[in-house]
């Protein structure tokens, strides 16, 4: 008992805290927004990383073609030229853990509500501050910080570590399919998405979406002649603003605190192409939460009658119904297997790094979660920040976050995978 708790010691001992924020740093300063050449370019700059410290390291340009007939093909919103996938690892072929973090992030907005460049990250208020430092950079800097403990402690493997670093799954995840696809995957895996110190067992599902409305167009100053597809639009919004309620009457209890849990969200509306003329066309795309559990043919079939009933109850689009379509990212839900032992496992090396037991909880998006949990691997999302800083201006995690979460990681994965 005396030796392991020695390794478990040596282990926590070697999380380098400098280290760890100096490299999220420099791969927050890479502008990796989903689908661009920079993505890749980070990809390449971890792999140099995991290269140092002596993993085994699998890169690889992903197959976008013959990935795009896969049954499980996810979509995809960003055009993109290139994809890598990237997997470091280390150990024997004992118990094997996989973290997995993705590279890719959002673009970064409007730059006059950011209060320093979104891409020179800075450090304020004990936080590190830039675009993708809170979604994900820095729960996969606190992975591989992880692995860099426990190589850096001597301690050996009896199992198998590995970080996936993974591309595309701000718009979809096509990156974890295909290191999935490429034979990675692990007794277990654990996701370090940011949850505010709690252990999401589940994430919901959410689909892209778009709808095409037909209006007549007129002049502005004889607009009753036409048919505006803007105001075509609006019971169709209603539909689907009852619809969210509906679907959110009875949300699963890890859920606990989120009011809208399933949202349904139009992100994007275009209508018209002259002022003065009535618009005789509307475009709206949007997001649409899939409930746990819920098969995305079963989703689609709901949305879709929805929109189908909007339509017949309206004089103009009765005759003119909109026109819908999948678009974008399509995310299943997913969830652990009930009473699986990674949820207590995880929580046991939360508490004895923090001190307090992490709650169960759920997150209302879509994640890489369904991915391995669709290829048989249990997997849960344990990591650093808050998701209100994901995708919003000054984004920013918390430094006490990403080291607490690296000692987590490095202690889960020692008890996961085992000394020799």
């Amino acid at each position: 008992m005396s030796d392991w708790l020695d390794a478990e010691a040596r282990v926590l001992d070697a999380v380098d805290e400098c280290w760890t924020i100096d490299r999220l740093r420099d791969l927050v300063a890479i502008p990796s927004v989903t689908g661009s050449d920079a993505e890749s370019a980070a990809q390449h700059y971890v792999a140099g990383w995991l290269t140092d410290l002596g993993l085994d390291v699998d890169l690889w340009p992903i197959d976008l073609v013959a990935l795009s007939v896969d049954p499980q093909w996810p979509g995809q919103e960003a055009a993109r030229r290139q994809a890598w996938g990237l997997v470091g690892s280390i150990g024997g072929d004992g118990p094997s853990l996989a973290l997995s973090g993705h590279i890719d992030v959002v673009p970064a907005g409007d730059l006059a509500q950011w209060t320093s460049d979104p891409f020179e990250p800075t450090i304020r208020d004990d936080a590190v501050v830039g675009r993708g430092a809170c979604d994900m950079k820095g729960g996969l800097v606190a992975a591989v910080a992880a692995v860099a403990a426990i190589v850096r402690s001597g301690v050996p493997l009896a199992g198998r570590l590995a970080v996936h670093s993974v591309v595309s799954e701000e718009d979809g995840g096509l990156g974890a399919l295909a290191t999935i696809r490429r034979g990675h995957v692990a007794d277990a895996c654990v996701i370090p998405e940011p949850t505010d110190g709690a252990v999401l067992t589940a994430s919901a599902g959410a689909l892209g979406f778009r709808l095409t409305v037909p209006g007549r167009s007129a002049h502005g100053a004889r607009r009753t002649e036409g048919i505006s597809a803007f105001e075509a639009f609006l019971p169709v919004h209603r539909a689907l603003l009852e619809l969210e309620r509906s679907r959110n009457a009875e949300p699963d209890p890890r859920f606990a605190g989120l009011v809208v849990p399933y949202a349904l969200s139009i992100g994007k509306v275009s209508a018209g192409d002259w002022a003065s003329t009535v618009p005789d066309l509307l475009v709206a795309e949007g997001r649409y939460g899939v409930q746990l559990g819920e098969p995305v043919s079963a989703a689609r079939a709901v949305f879709e009658a929805c929109v189908a009933a909007a339509c017949a109850r309206d004089p103009w689009l009765a005759d003119h119904p909109v026109r819908m379509e999948w678009a974008g990212g399509q995310y299943a839900s997913g969830t652990l297997p009930a009473g699986h032992r990674l949820l207590a496992d995880v929580q046991a090396a939360v508490e004895d790094v923090t001190g307090a037991v992490p709650p169960e909880r759920a997150g209302p998006y879509g994640s890489d979660l369904r991915h391995y949990a669709a290829a048989g691997v249990p997997t849960v999302h344990y990591g650093p920040g808050d998701l209100r800083w994901a995708h919003a201006p000054d984004e920013r995690v918390p430094i006490a976050d990403v080291v607490s979460t690296a000692r987590v990681l490095a202690l889960l994965a020692l008890r996961t995978c085992g000394a020799r």
